[in-house]
């Protein structure tokens, strides 16, 4: 199995605890791990249109699916939003479901750094998170994008 690149992993984990108001148990809005996902849509629609943010998002979904089963079964939407999460998060605890946000955004963010780069990736991410420093990262360092396990 091929896993998220840990220093892509951490930073996500990061905004997503941001987006979450730095609680890993998500509570009464239990879409709030997956919102770094939705806070990005904005920026990759202009980018790449809603078919493309669509397309990417879908694929980051797949991806994360292999190391969380469970995200197999949410969908995205034809407007790019995701679908099912509300069935889920009845499902497993809140830390799982936490989890499952991290490895979505994740896999989001290494899709975009290996298709536009990572100097555009962070350009994005700092228009959505223009109060999270961004100082010192280095997504591709160490073992270069994803590490085969």
């Amino acid at each position: 199995m091929i896993r998220a690149n840990p220093q892509i992993r951490n930073f996500a984990e990061r905004l997503v605890v941001y987006e979450t108001g730095g609680d890993k148990k998500v509570g009464t809005k239990p879409s709030a791990a997956f919102d770094g996902c939705e806070k990005l849509r904005p920026q990759l629609v202009t980018l790449m249109g809603n078919g493309g943010y669509r397309a990417l998002l879908g694929r980051a979904l797949a991806l994360a699916g292999e190391e969380l089963p469970w995200l197999r079964r949410v969908h995205v939407n034809a407007d790019a939003s995701l679908a099912g999460l509300e069935e889920f998060h009845t499902q497993f605890d809140s830390v799982e479901f936490f989890e499952g946000g991290v490895l979505l955004l994740s896999r989001l963010l290494g899709l975009l750094v290996t298709f536009i780069g990572e100097n555009l990736t962070l350009r994005l991410m700092r228009q959505s998170w223009p109060n999270i420093p961004l100082n010192n990262l280095a997504f591709d360092d160490g073992n270069q994008r994803e590490k085969a396990e």
